[in-house]
């Protein structure tokens, strides 16, 4: 193994070993109250060290939310190639969404408000890392193209007004805590997005 390998292998180590200190504490003791310099020193690096791998504190959220959507990516794709249906698998990914949402609520906020952060590079940064919207692209993708969708709208304009609505659900409900449970608040906003999806009938 040459030197620039090793190199490369300390680094993906040093911030793994960054990334799985940081979500511990986060969990722990809050996102709001856990610093940079509260994970450097737990994790065994300097500060400086921590803002080489994470320039910002909520970058590494971006990480874990990617790791979220990159399994219900896979979901997705496995259960497409099972033959199941487009909306039952959508529906599958909104519960998986609602539970993982509801058992991380203190971590939901601070990663979502990224996607709405005002500074533009960084709201394009948490978009690339969490590209929900491609998964639901992908399940509808089949519905699509047997013309099952309306044709007025893009299928991408589509699938980002349903990821947007998944986003807007569980910052009201983190935020405001209705008395309904997360999963029933989302399937109940997604069923509600999806009679602006599909056709409706032709009147005569």
């Amino acid at each position: 193994m040459d030197s620039s390998s090793l190199r490369e292998r300390q680094k993906e180590r040093r911030r793994a070993r960054i990334y799985s200190v940081a979500i511990e504490l986060f969990k722990r003791g809050g996102f709001q109250a856990t610093t940079a310099t509260d994970i450097a020193r737990a994790a065994n690096v300097s500060r400086g060290t921590f803002f080489n791998y994470y320039p910002y504190k909520e970058a590494v959220l971006l990480d874990y939310g990617s790791e979220i959507v990159e399994r219900l990516r896979e979901h997705a794709e496995d259960r497409l190639a099972e033959g199941a249906e487009p909306l039952v698998i959508l529906t599958e990914i909104w519960e998986r969404l609602a539970d993982e949402s509801a058992r991380e609520r203190d971590l939901i906020p601070p990663l979502a408000y990224e996607l709405l952060n005002p500074d533009p590079e960084r709201a394009r940064t948490a978009y690339q890392a969490l590209p929900l919207s491609k998964v639901v692209e992908t399940i509808l993708k089949p519905l699509h193209g047997a013309g099952r969708l309306r044709s007025d709208l893009s299928l991408e304009r589509m699938t980002n007004l349903i990821a947007d609505t998944y986003l807007m659900t569980a910052l009201r409900w983190s935020a405001y805590a209705p008395s309904r449970p997360l999963r029933e608040e989302m399937l109940l906003s997604l069923s509600f997005m999806l009679h602006g999806v599909f056709k409706q009938p032709e009147t005569r």
